[in-house]
């Protein structure tokens, strides 16, 4: 695995949490929130530019994904929540009209994967990752505006991924569909995977989308969908051995990559233990919570640079090339970790988990916040220099995660005892 970073200097685990939460919240509501608000959104056309780059450029040609228009919604209602401001279920109403408008399949049910900039179909196809962002988004609506139509159209595609997307023999979920729920050739959720039937990164949102469903309905049914999906993550996803998600399976749960990715580890570490609450099993949440702080040290350990950023990823070696450590810093695995270990150390009590959250925070201050154009730069290299083929605003380029990560820094940070902005 990558080499073993360590931090100099001295602990830092007295950390002024008041002060943190204080900063935290200025980023959020003074930088983020309305850069996606008045610059990502289109005030013409409805709904979110397909690509914005770091200058702003807007380029009205790019198409859009069904992923940055549920996530738009997702951020704005849980900060209207969390935050107690219904000035941003503007941008949430916004964004859940352009769902409805464009992305509803209204012959098979579902969402599209992507339209064009005038809300035409481009790519039809049923990824189940767009389905269950779709889910959380609109269960994350509902339980902000109080509005029933949102948790009713939730409720529908939850519907759509059992019948179509679940696997019954083996359990978790399939990566694709075609448009009519039938089989589909190239499952690949975007051209760097693998064309393989499962992947931890849809099984991971598959199961937060369901745990924010499962809080908002306290249906017992979806309860117990929730419960066997972490339980099979544990069972299949985590590699004990090594204390990271395998990435992609086979039908059988057969790896088929060795790959780590230390992002995805912090960040899972921290939505199993909220998906195992939400289960309401102490027995399972024991579990999720050792798998949670074991990924985290490994994380910690292995997963990060001298600066204390998460690195991206670590490929072992194999036949035909050697061991990788790809450095480059990505917003949203920094906005993770800060979450992730935030979290491990309050399970733990491990004052190197705090040092790592106020690392994670600082170089976001330091090397990710724009404090030019406005957001974050999404990816910096080694030498800290933007990389330019990641824009500002784009089918990734979102504000899920790092929105995600500041109101639950704030809530953890803020309030003795509460786990999570949920």
């Amino acid at each position: 695995m990558a080499d073993v970073q360590t931090l100099s200097g001295p602990t830092r685990a007295a950390v002024d949490r008041d002060a943190l939460a204080a900063r935290v919240r200025a980023e959020l509501t003074g930088n983020v929130l309305p850069f996606w608000a008045d610059v990502a959104v289109d005030h013409v056309r409805g709904g979110v530019h397909g690509r914005v780059e770091d200058d702003l450029t807007v380029d009205d040609s790019a198409d859009r994904t069904a992923v940055l228009c549920a996530r738009v919604l997702w951020a704005f209602a849980a900060s209207a929540r969390v935050l107690d401001d219904s000035a941003h279920l503007v941008t949430a109403a916004a964004a859940y009209d352009y769902l409805v408008a464009h992305f509803l399949d209204p012959v098979h049910g579902g969402v599209f994967w992507s339209v064009d900039a005038d809300g035409a179909v481009v790519d039809d196809r049923k990824q189940v990752y767009a389905q269950a962002f779709a889910v959380y988004a609109l269960a994350e609506y509902a339980r902000a505006s109080g509005a029933d139509a949102p948790l009713r159209l939730a409720g529908e595609l939850v519907a759509l991924i059992e019948a179509h997307g679940a696997d019954p023999v083996h359990g978790g979920y399939l990566e694709a569909c075609a448009r009519d729920w039938g089989a589909i050739g190239d499952m690949r959720l975007s051209p760097k995977d693998l064309n393989a039937p499962k992947s931890m990164n849809t099984l991971l949102h598959v199961m937060e989308a369901y745990t924010t469903y499962a809080e908002v309905t306290r249906d017992a049914a979806a309860r117990a969908r929730l419960a066997a999906l972490v339980t099979v993550i544990l069972d299949e996803v985590v590699d004990d051995a090594r204390n990271c998600f395998r990435l992609f399976f086979a039908l059988d749960w057969t790896p088929l990559s060795a790959t780590v990715s230390f992002g995805h580890d912090i960040e899972g570490a921290w939505l199993l233990v909220a998906a195992a609450t939400a289960v309401g099993d102490p027995a399972l949440r024991a579990r999720a919570e050792r798998a949670a702080v074991a990924m985290a040290d490994a994380v910690c350990r292995t997963g990060r640079d001298a600066a204390g950023a998460v690195l991206y990823e670590y490929e072992p070696a194999d036949d035909n090339r050697p061991a990788r450590t790809d450095t480059d810093s990505h917003w949203w695995a920094q906005a993770e970790g800060a979450v992730g270990f935030l979290d491990a150390y309050r399970l733990s009590g491990d004052p190197r988990f705090l040092d790592a959250s106020a690392a994670c925070w600082r170089f976001i201050e330091d090397h990710h916040v724009d404090r030019v154009h406005g957001d974050w730069v999404k990816v910096l290299d080694a030498d800290r220099r933007p990389r330019p083929e990641f824009p500002k605003v784009g089918a990734w380029e979102c504000p899920y995660h790092h929105v995600r990560a500041c109101l639950e820094l704030i809530q953890r940070l803020t309030t003795p005892g509460k786990e999570s902005s949920r």
